[in-house]
């Protein structure tokens, strides 16, 4: 739970604006009520029996993400995985080139040289 409040804490803070937590199922309901006591928006998907990936931020990211995140990470579009590493503050050159080799296998798309 500290990895996450400190999570909480750079939302806050104006460093983030959507993050994605990974955690245990046992202690969702704590982060739960951590983040309705902030008035944080968020989202909870099922990873496994045991763990749980926890959206959490502006409320227009977290919509964002409930528009394509009722299904797995691995099985999002080339689309949603760029928009999500977007939102998240991945690295924006390499999100083009993980959109761009993802684009390829998916339809055979070529990037221009």
């Amino acid at each position: 739970m500290k990895v996450f409040c400190h999570h909480i804490y750079e939302y806050k803070k104006g460093l983030r604006n959507l993050i994605l937590h990974t955690m245990a199922t046992k202690d969702v309901n704590q982060a739960i009520k951590k983040l309705e006591a902030n008035g944080i928006d968020y989202l909870i998907q099922p990873v496994t029996s045991q763990k749980v990936n926890v959206f959490f931020g502006a409320a227009e990211c977290v919509a964002v993400i409930k528009c394509f995140c009722h299904k797995r990470l691995n099985e999002l579009s080339p689309e949603e995985d760029f928009i999500l590493g977007t939102l998240l503050g991945y690295n924006q050159v390499i999100q083009c080139s993980r959109y761009l080799k993802k684009k390829e296998e998916a339809s055979g798309y070529r990037e221009a040289s």
